[in-house]
């Protein structure tokens, strides 16, 4: 493999390159996919057998850790990976089993059955072995013939409860966005939690274990379905849990040796990893507390702050491991010491690119091994990153450093493998400082005529910043809204059919700040982008789940009450702020209105 030079790409040298973009300083450029891919494919080049020196501030060790500050006129490389060894007299040595989406259904357990058989083959031959599943443990679908959906009833828990008991090892469990579905059942998201709890012998909905010596297993689970504000399929982190972790992490800090590894359903905003634009993005549930933006943005703080956190592993995305960011490591995404990695699906049934993989991740004082279990494969372990603690400073020499502050390092190396040869399900779309798509001056139109920029393809990716500090751009023929501090894509701003044969342009608001404005080359009419009330632009328009259940149910109802009296039916319905029962965002427009036609009727 060819080793990616060594190189500190702290949070500091992120947010200066962020400030640089802001003020201008990128030339106005637009980027195709195609183009976009190539420049991808020579950066994946280097990573894809990356060993790289990646940056992270930490304070000052206790007097038995002190650091070594090495200035380094000129780049380090690896030539091979770092060698680990996990003796069962090594009071620091674990070994995890993680378990993406199960979606058990009682129907076709085939799969899940095979996926459990190599994950105790895995964990049976190794140290100090623990389980941890993150969530969504039945299937979203009637499984038992009664008109209800599986997941989240008694059913569901005690088949997920014996199956996890089969493993033969000690486990947990985070909750997923299915895990309160039985709504039929369950009248509240406290009495189905109540349920949970009880079937699957937890006492919360969170949990910390320490698994070796000064190893910390902390997980968190989703708390609301039926109280979700807009889709049920938010993973939503409640505030109690939330101001828990924080104590949890505060109580056990890197000065002390702690080593944390976190486990969600969903993975944080910030994290890197793989979403789908079409699927998670544009209907609001890609991150923890999505739709709750004060509360996504504190579990990144908390993880910039606390380098005892040096894992973090979700699922939720039905994604396979075979891509490049289904692991993303600390440095440049402003991540502190905290590796992230996406967590696969064991049956073919619920996977969205054909792959069936689970995790292992073996470790100890030094640090651990991120692995993928190949189900589809007979169960081969495949070595996919690792990663060490490192004591060493690396800074370049002309670099003040503040007083017992330093720059300091994790090392990491991640393995090549052949599996990443592919290009299934493109990734939304995550904006880079120095991508090329940074548009420097935003003022008029976007894409006027004759130029490259044509909306209307999918691959056309560009982004800006408008005057408030909002991060807008546009991918696969559709606005979208970025976080203005991580760039994670956050969701949908003006959907397809509304960019179609439309130019963008921004203009002065005549009140010191800018507006979006939507026109056509054919007519005199212009739309106004309107900010949601809280400053943000991103569309929150999927509905609570068990609402729109209900109304289907209901028009099923009248439909079979008036094709009895008349022999046919065409079922309308009444709503209240609402005006389609669509659950889906690529199912809803945001065309524009006429406000005062509206407001005449």
């Amino acid at each position: 493999p060819l080793p990616l030079s060594l190189e500190r790409q702290g949070a500091a040298h992120t947010t200066a390159k962020l400030a640089v973009a802001r003020q201008g300083a990128a030339p106005q450029a637009w980027r195709t996919q195609e183009a976009r891919k190539a420049f991808g494919s020579r950066h994946a080049a280097g990573l894809g057998a990356a060993c790289a020196l990646l940056g992270r501030t930490a304070r000052s060790r206790r007097e038995r850790r002190r650091f070594r500050l090495q200035a380094k006129a000129a780049p380090e490389k690896l030539e091979t990976p770092p060698e680990m060894t996990f003796s069962p007299d090594d009071p620091s040595v674990f070994t995890l089993g993680v378990l993406g989406d199960l979606h058990l259904d009682p129907r076709d357990l085939d799969h899940s059955f095979e996926g459990r058989q190599h994950m105790k083959e895995a964990l049976g031959e190794s140290v100090n072995p623990f389980l941890v599943s993150l969530g969504d443990l039945g299937e979203s679908k009637d499984c038992t013939q009664t008109k209800q959906i599986f997941s989240g009833t008694t059913a569901c828990f005690e088949l997920a409860r014996d199956f996890l008991d089969g493993f033969d090892v000690k486990y947990d469990i985070v909750g997923g966005n299915h895990d309160l579905e039985g709504i039929d059942e369950f009248q509240t998201d406290e009495a189905n939690m109540e349920a949970y709890l009880r079937l699957m012998g937890k006492e919360s909905a969170h949990f910390c274990h320490e698994v070796a010596e000064r190893t910390l297993l902390v997980g968190l689970g989703s708390t609301s379905f039926r109280n979700a504000p807009y889709t049920s399929h938010e993973v939503y982190i409640d505030q109690e849990q939330l101001d828990w972790f924080e104590k949890v992490i505060r109580e056990h800090p890197a000065d002390d040796d702690w080593k944390v590894f976190v486990f969600t359903h969903a993975p944080i905003i910030g994290s890197g990893l793989r979403v789908l634009q079409q699927v998670h993005v544009v209907n609001g549930c890609c991150w923890l507390n999505h739709n709750h933006p004060d509360m996504a943005k504190k579990f990144g703080q908390i993880v910039r702050e606390n380098d005892c956190i040096k894992g973090w592993f979700s699922a939720h995305f039905h994604l396979s491991h075979d891509y490049e960011d289904s692991i993303t490591f600390p440095g440049g995404n402003n991540s502190g010491a905290c590796v992230f990695a996406q967590t696969g699906v064991m049956t073919a049934r619920s996977s969205r690119d054909g792959r069936r993989h689970s995790r292992i991740i073996r470790g100890n004082s030094e640090g651990f091994q991120v692995c993928t279990v190949d189900h589809s494969k007979g169960g081969v372990v495949r070595l996919d990153a690792t990663v060490q603690y490192s004591d060493s400073c690396f800074v370049d020499g002309m670099e003040a450093l503040e007083e017992g502050v330093a720059q300091c390092s994790t090392l990491v190396y991640a393995h090549p493998h052949v599996d990443y040869d592919h290009d299934l399900w493109f990734s939304a779309y995550t904006p880079q400082e120095d991508d090329g798509c940074y548009i420097q001056d935003v003022t008029g139109t976007l894409n006027p005529v004759g130029s490259e920029a044509d909306f209307s393809k999918p691959d056309t990716v560009c982004w800006w910043h408008m005057k408030d500090g909002a991060v807008l751009g546009v991918h696969n023929s559709m606005v979208i809204e970025y976080d203005a501090t991580s760039l994670a894509p956050l969701g949908m701003v003006v959907s397809k059919d509304e960019m179609q044969d439309r130019r963008v342009a921004v203009i002065d608001d005549e009140w010191g700040g800018n507006a979006l404005v939507l026109y056509d080359d054919d007519t005199h009419q212009v739309t106004v982008v309107q900010p949601n009330e809280d400053g943000s632009y991103w569309r929150r328009v999927v509905r609570n789940k068990m609402h729109r259940m209900k109304e289907m149910r209901r028009e099923a109802a009248a439909k079979n009450w008036m094709k009895e009296m008349r022999g046919e039916a065409e079922v309308l319905s009444s709503y209240g702020p609402y005006t389609t029962s669509a659950g889906q965002v690529m199912g809803i427009t945001t065309r524009a209105i006429n406000p005062k036609a509206v407001a005449s009727k």
